[in-house]
């Protein structure tokens, strides 16, 4: 840990566009696992927060005109403890896309990565 005179980044929480909030908490919750952490409003929420595990994330709306340009969206690297295990779990819940495959890579990972229905970009890791 570090002393009062030290700095000490403890966590990192992504903040991912979305075009429709609840509909990103139905795919991160139901086809990824993640729990509700809070929401700034039941029916019409703009911002949320999600965790699994020691991930966290805010899901955030973004009105539709920032949707007609084209974007680069964020992509997240996660490292995963159990990756064949997640692996299987995701491919059982049908969030892959057609190229979607656990793959060695040559940095010294095993990985796959997927896009959620928003394009923000989803990579899993482990370190061979």
């Amino acid at each position: 840990m570090s002393s009062p005179n030290e700095a000490y980044l403890a966590q990192i929480t992504p903040i991912l566009p979305v075009k429709n909030v609840l509909n990103a908490l139905e795919f991160y919750i139901k086809k990824l696992k993640f729990k509700l952490v809070f929401i700034d409003e039941e029916r019409n929420p703009k911002y949320a927060g999600i965790r699994r595990n020691n991930i966290a994330l805010d899901l955030q709306w973004h009105d539709a005109s920032e949707w007609e340009i084209s974007k680069d969206r964020p992509m997240l690297r996660i490292q995963v403890q159990g990756i064949e295990a997640l692996y299987k779990e995701y491919q059982l819940m049908g969030v892959f896309h057609n190229h979607t495959s656990l793959e060695e890579k040559p940095w010294g990972t095993l990985e796959f990565a997927f896009y959620d229905p928003y394009k923000n970009g989803l990579i899993f890791y482990h370190y061979l």
